[in-house]
């Protein structure tokens, strides 16, 4: 499976920006896929996940409510909207699949390399 991530750009704060990953190969449909981000000199952080056979996707608590993840198996795509943008979400952006521990980096067997987000005041 390979992951292309894109979307990214620099928006003013309180701007949104949607986020698409499309995924090669069928086997991306029975996978969980996410989002993670890294910003600079910071760890890679879980944004959101989506199970294959889930119908409530996983959320960071502290961006719950202004950003959403959703998937469409039928295209093999991967999507995040952020609203209200902040400054402190300006990071790298990254789609991931294939995992038993939804909220960690390192249990994700494939990965996208990244779309970049900055957040103007």
């Amino acid at each position: 499976v390979q992951l292309q991530a894109s979307g990214g750009g620099l928006v003013q704060a309180g701007g949104s920006l949607r986020l698409s990953c499309l995924a090669s190969g069928r086997a991306f449909r029975s996978y969980t896929a996410a989002w993670f981000r890294q910003a600079p000199g910071k760890e890679r952080e879980f944004v959101a996940a989506v199970p294959w056979g889930r119908s409530t996707p996983y959320y960071s608590d502290s961006l719950k409510g202004r950003f959403t993840i959703s998937r469409d198996n039928a295209k093999n795509a991967l999507y995040l909207q952020m609203n209200n943008l902040k400054r402190e979400d300006t990071a790298i952006y990254y789609c991931a699949a294939q995992t038993s521990k939804y909220d960690d980096p390192n249990h994700y067997g494939y990965w996208g390399q990244g779309t970049q987000v900055t957040v103007s005041s």
